[in-house]
């Protein structure tokens, strides 16, 4: 793309440059030719014009030496009067040259000849002069072509490999602009093509999951009345009930494999984080920003507390609520992360408050609704701020309107507090 960008402004740079050098530079050389000529007829005038008073006043022209400062240095002059000789002053030349002839009052003609050599050179030099513009001209043409090119291609390689991710299901936000309406469109679209996936995902997996709890309820009770009938004195009947009980017990595997399916693929690339370390990383990039405005960023975090999660999604979702504190917020903002004690200690708890007005009473129930915004924003980043939480199994909820607190419940790790191990997902229904 870049490539094709700065070949095509080249070449538009370069047709242009010539098509005005070209003319330009024979209309320069001409021009040189016509001034050359000019000068060489007003001379001529002036010799024809001081020979006819030399003649009116009777005197002998044979002497030119009284308009030998009219003819240029180097030049020749040719006097012609009717039946004499021709008179001549000045060395004979021969080769390219360059003549004017004037006519005299008394029927009389004068020829002035220069070498056309210095003529040549003024045209060389003037067309050496134009060639240099347009080279000069193609030069910066380069380089804007080079600038525009990869102002043009480093956007558009962007708004590539955004596209590329979010087919590989990368569905965060990305809230790099490009200060060119055409990308910045893409951009914004890509963003709510994001969320969009995001949620549809979200709703296909959750589907499977729940088709599949459903029917592993309906399988077991078939279950047991098969073992029931299979206890039958009827050996026919009981033979008939095992080979269905062996059928129902294949189907659910099957069902167990796709319910399993179904929980990993909710937490993709979950695995346990130390939460006091990633939340105060994040809470490093936001602090100089809240600084900047007069506020302030406060951790309250327990200590050793591990998250079962996907990282890239955790900071993503606390940048969303961080974010929306900076631009709807006041005050002091104020991250804590503590155990989930009132749910068996299965969960932890991150909350995100604010000490500005709060979430209006009317907005509250759709504030993770998508395009929904108290503050003219575009109404995305809540909606995939809890569409990624709830991918990694956890569960993002608006606990306090006034001040605004978000809290966000994550799972524990299943397998023991042990870093750097991703836990695989339980193989059994729930």
């Amino acid at each position: 793309m870049r490539r094709r960008i700065l070949l095509a402004i080249l070449l538009a740079v370069t047709v242009t440059a010539c098509a005005l050098g070209i003319p330009l530079g024979y209309s320069a050389m001409e021009m040189v030719e016509s001034v050359t000529r000019a000068d060489l007829m007003s001379r001529s005038q002036q010799i024809t014009a001081a020979l006819d008073d030399e003649i009116a006043q009777n005197h002998d022209i044979t002497d030119l030496s009284v308009v030998q400062l009219a003819v240029p240095k180097g030049g020749q002059l040719t006097v012609t009067m009717p039946g004499e000789v021709e008179l001549h002053l000045g060395d004979p030349l021969t080769g390219d040259t360059i003549s004017e002839e004037a006519v005299m009052i008394q029927k009389g003609r004068i020829r002035l000849t220069i070498d056309a050599g210095p003529m040549r050179t003024r045209q060389a030099q003037v067309a050496a002069v134009v060639a240099l513009v347009v080279v000069l001209t193609i030069a910066v043409g380069t380089v804007v072509a080079m600038v525009t090119a990869r102002r043009l291609a480093r956007p558009l390689r962007h708004v590539a490999d955004r596209a590329s991710k979010l087919g590989a299901g990368d569905f965060r936000l990305d809230r790099t602009r490009y200060r060119l309406p055409e990308l910045d469109m893409v951009a914004e679209a890509l963003d709510a093509s994001a969320l969009a996936l995001a949620q549809l995902v979200q709703r296909e997996r959750d589907l499977v999951g729940d088709v599949s709890h459903q029917l592993r309820s309906r399988l077991t009770a078939l279950q047991l009345r098969l073992e029931a009938l299979a206890m039958m004195p009827d050996d026919d009947a009981a033979s008939e009930a095992r080979e269905a009980l062996d059928q129902a017990e294949r189907l659910a595997d099957v069902l167990d494999e796709l319910l399993a399916a179904a929980r990993e693929a909710r937490a993709v690339g979950a695995e346990p984080v130390d939460l006091p370390q990633e939340l105060t990383a994040i809470a490093n990039e936001w602090r100089e920003l809240l600084r900047q405005e007069g506020r302030s960023l406060r951790l309250r975090l327990a200590p050793g507390l591990l998250a079962r999660v996907t990282p890239a999604r955790l900071r993503e979702a606390v940048g969303v609520l961080l974010d929306n504190a900076y631009r709807h917020g006041d005050g002091t903002v104020t991250v804590s992360a503590r155990g989930g004690e009132a749910v068996g200690g299965e969960t932890v708890v991150i909350e995100v408050t604010d000490g500005g007005a709060g979430v209006p009473d009317d907005l509250a129930p759709h504030i993770f609704e998508r395009g929904v915004s108290g503050a003219g924003s575009t109404g995305l980043g809540l909606a995939l701020a809890r569409a990624l939480v709830d991918s990694d199994g956890g569960r993002l909820e608006l606990s306090i309107a006034r001040p605004a607190t978000f809290t966000v419940f994550l799972p524990v790790p299943k397998a023991g507090n042990v870093r750097g191990v991703r836990w695989p997902t339980e193989r059994s229904p729930r």
